[in-house]
């Protein structure tokens, strides 16, 4: 059974840091391509941050030069590391892993708060 479990929000002023991490059971991990959405109130939930296999990543233009997305395989997490952060990266983060032809799962989702 594959599940996720995300950690490490909190509240922070903004120009703080915070790193999320996500922990994967289920073995489905170092074949994952992995991400990190956000949904804040009343706004659809979009991707922030993406990573594949091969380590390519790719992230949205509002967290570019911020926010750094990575992986350690051995450990089976998912981190996004966010610096310099702003009122409107407030959002509820959520964890996603993706496996072609197997399925994508979600975490249960940790909030950050970003107060000015």
């Amino acid at each position: 059974q594959v599940q996720l479990v995300e950690s490490g929000g909190g509240l922070v002023q903004a120009g703080g840091s915070l790193r999320l991490s996500c922990v994967v059971s289920g073995g489905i991990f170092s074949i994952a391509s992995m991400a990190w959405y956000r949904q804040a109130p009343g706004k659809e939930r979009e991707l922030v941050a993406g990573i594949f296999r091969g380590g390519y990543t790719n992230y949205t233009d509002s967290v570019k030069g911020r926010f750094t997305i990575s992986r350690d395989n051995s450990k089976n997490t998912l981190y996004l590391q966010m610096n310099s952060l702003k009122p409107e990266d407030t959002a509820d983060y959520y964890c996603n892993a993706g496996v072609f032809t197997r399925g994508s799962w979600w975490g249960q989702g940790t909030q950050v708060t970003v107060s000015s």
